[in-house]
């Protein structure tokens, strides 16, 4: 059996058209096509392939590796095929009941298909799903020649899952004319002309049928593999060798090569980030928006034409081992698309990927110093760790670092900020635990076979001894909820936010090669749950999550985002507690926080626009239609531009940060934009300091000044371990 290598991860992310997405230096957005691609022909799986499944299909089915394995049969088969068509059509767009109806003869076949016979109808339904794809661009490009009334009273439902499938191609026509419908109004209200209109869509649709024919056979199984790892359940996940490096890659945030976010933009592929101090900053030869028209490999290697290329494809060429050299054939933003073209030369060097790594900054909280950490997930560097490299990257050694800085600053207390973070490593999840936890257990995981052990730390002292909050939201899972539920659980800190995703599951990474003994990356890598993962309370945050301890207003409920939407998640159960110690008991806190913090919000006024904001979009994903009447949408146009400018009238009067983008809806989506200018919001976007995290600011430092001056209270708080006796000083 193979070692476990001990993951928590996040809800799968979204299949994207375009195939996994990509970490730097590679972020895959996708170049138009002038034309609409001709018709696919048919995919076939390799030798590789069906080997691989056969590998997959014997270790779900083994409970020596499966935390809940699950009989390959024909059962299971209706259920593989159900999740491959929703892989592949889930807003049913491009298929018809027709085409559905057809593929049912092969539903009850994957099972064969994957144990070792063929699985070409597979890759038949795939191949068939591209020509459908191309068949709507090329209706939907032909639709942009005569224009729309927008005078009737007409309904966009863009919320499709849950409809029936068209019944034919006529109704699939009516469906996507007011898909374009509806684009076609939003650059209308943004002021575009209607020949300015016509270029930008037929570029937009373009763009999908070029994501499509840039697709490959090992998408196709990809996607398929997937179908049969969600059926066992919803996070276990089969990775293709290059969506495994790239995975990899994100979990140690270090690669070899030269530094560059790349993104493909109008068939071009166009530098969107130079990392800091990585090669090609340090060059001084490249910026923003330049454009890569050809690679080449070492000092005479031949120059390879890379327009229109997948950015995939693209990327690997461009990385490289330490110490090698690539050529670039760059045409300079300031040059233009038909300007001179520069030849520049760079050598390759391991980079430190800092966009996903802990950062910190400080809030002023009335009067006192609060320290924020933000952490976008837990990674680590396992093959460094492994080989016992002191300077191993890790979220744990980083966030220790920012401590030492914020110590070091006087803060009075320190807001962790796990919004949106989806999980990482239980590893680190359990070292972070530590940072602020004196030895004791921090999760209790359970094995297949019901054995359970107590993963904890083990390392005597804390980073921050003062008082702590975490910050959380629905998106926050896995290890998120692990750190989050032990801190709550020993009352440590508090706890603010929505409830978490509540994701109880450990996965564990399997590499295909290795069976087979193969040195090159051939078969890919399993993603497979292994275990279940308990608080040392004896609950679990499987289905639950972790409840805050003071809430902020929902943004999406349990039954739109989160583990409970899973039709084949496992259920939530207890176990028995695990001894460990109080820190604090919070509840008779809370009264008094939560009256502090409703009356600071009634007069905060960006929290109360985020609030309503908040019910808007609720109502509006609620209703899952949008008016096709061009008098109602200017309408709702001109009430929405009317708001914002008031906004920020009210903002500069008050004083508040402005340093957010505000604009009018321009109809654009964001790759249709400048380079520039995208980057430059996402930003401003990562320093802004929003109402919640400043908020939870705010209560963090009523928790202390509470603690302060309240003997009573801090005595029923905080029990006379001399552990948390700073929260009251």
């Amino acid at each position: 059996m193979l070692k476990p290598l001990p993951l928590i991860f996040s809800a799968a992310l979204p299949l994207l058209l375009a195939g996994a997405a990509l970490a730097p230096e590679a972020i895959a957005t996708t170049p138009a096509a002038t034309a609409t691609p001709p018709v696919a022909s048919a995919f076939r799986p390799t030798v590789d392939q069906q080997g691989a499944a056969r590998m997959v299909y014997g270790v779900l089915s083994d409970s020596r590796y499966a935390y809940s394995p699950r009989p390959l049969d024909d059962k299971l088969s209706v259920g593989i095929f159900r999740r491959y068509l929703e892989g592949l059509d889930s807003q049913k767009l491009f298929f018809t009941a027709a085409d559905v109806n057809g593929f049912r003869s092969w539903q009850g076949r994957f099972d064969d298909a994957i144990k070792g016979q063929s699985m070409q109808p597979a890759f038949d339904i795939y191949t068939l799903y591209m020509n459908r794809v191309a068949e709507r661009v090329a209706f939907a490009r032909n639709s942009l020649k005569a224009g729309f009334d927008f005078t009737a009273d007409d309904q966009w439902r863009y919320d499709r899952e849950d409809a029936a499938w068209a019944a034919d191609a006529a109704e699939l026509d009516a469906i996507w004319a007011q898909y374009v419908k509806n684009d076609w109004l939003r650059l209308r209200l943004a002021g575009r002309t209607d020949d300015e209109i016509r270029k930008t869509l037929d570029k937009r649709y373009g763009q999908l049928a070029t994501r499509v024919k840039q697709l490959k056979p090992e998408d196709a199984f990809e996607t398929f593999m997937n179908a049969y790892t969600e059926s066992i359940d919803p996070h276990t996940s089969y990775m293709s060798p290059r969506s495994a490096e790239n995975f990899n890659m994100s979990m140690r945030l270090s690669l070899e090569g030269i530094g560059a976010v790349l993104q493909s933009q109008d068939e071009v592929v166009v530098i969107r980030t130079l990392v800091p101090g990585g090669p090609a900053a340090m060059s001084g030869k490249l910026a923003v928006g330049d454009r890569i028209v050809a690679v080449g490999q070492g000092d005479t290697g031949p120059m390879v034409d890379v327009m229109g290329w997948r950015i995939d494809d693209v990327v690997e060429l461009v990385r490289g081992s330490k110490g090698t050299k690539v050529r670039l054939d760059v045409i300079p933003v300031a040059n233009g698309l038909d300007g001179a073209h520069a030849m520049v030369e760079i050598i390759r060097d391991k980079v430190k990927l800092e966009e996903q790594a802990a950062r910190r900054q400080i809030i002023e909280a009335d009067g006192r110093k609060i320290g924020i950490v933000r952490l976008p997930t837990f990674y680590a560097d396992f093959e460094a760790k492994r080989r016992g490299d002191a300077d191993a990257r890790s979220a744990t050694a980083d966030v220790a670092r920012l401590l030492g800085e914020l110590k070091a600053e006087k803060v009075e207390g320190v807001v962790i900020d796990l919004r949106g973070n989806g999980g990482g490593s239980l590893t680190e999840a359990v070292e972070l635990t530590g940072l602020f936890v004196d030895t004791g257990p921090v999760v209790q995981v359970r094995e297949a076979g019901g054995r359970v052990s107590i993963e904890g730390d083990d390392q005597p002292g804390v980073a921050w001894d003062g008082p702590l909050a975490v910050l959380v939201d629905r998106s926050s899972a896995s290890a998120s909820e692990i750190f989050a539920a032990a801190i709550q659980d020993y009352g440590r800190g508090l706890i603010i936010g929505e409830t978490t995703f509540g994701k109880g599951t450990v996965q564990n990474l399997i590499d295909l090669d290795r069976f087979q003994n193969s040195r090159d990356p051939r078969f890919g890598q399993l993603k497979l749950t292994i275990a279940q993962f308990f608080r040392i309370d004896g609950g679990t945050t499987q289905f639950n999550g972790v409840v805050p301890d003071l809430a902020y207003p929902v943004t999406l409920d349990a039954d739109e985002f989160g583990e409970s939407t899973y039709d084949n998640a496992l259920p939530a159960s207890r176990i028995q507690a695990a001894a460990h110690e109080d820190y604090g008991n919070f509840a008779p806190l809370l009264l008094p926080l939560a009256q502090r913090h409703q009356g600071r919000i009634e007069k905060d006024v960006e929290f109360k626009w985020w609030a309503d904001d908040v019910a808007e979009f609720r109502a509006e994903r609620e209703r899952g239609t949008i008016s096709l009447n061009e008098a109602e949408r200017r309408a709702e146009r001109d009430k929405s531009e009317a708001k914002r400018v008031a906004r920020q009238a009210e903002r500069k009067r008050l004083g508040l940060d402005d340093s957010l983008p505000s604009r009018a809806d321009d109809g654009l989506q964001a790759d249709e934009r400048s380079v520039a200018e995208q980057v430059a919001d996402e930003k401003a976007a990562e320093n802004h300091i929003d109402p919640l995290l400043r908020e939870s600011a705010f209560v963090l430092g009523d928790a202390v000044s509470l603690l302060s001056r309240n003997q009573r209270l801090t005595a029923q708080v905080l029990p006379q371990t001399g552990k948390a006796t700073i929260w009251a000083d």
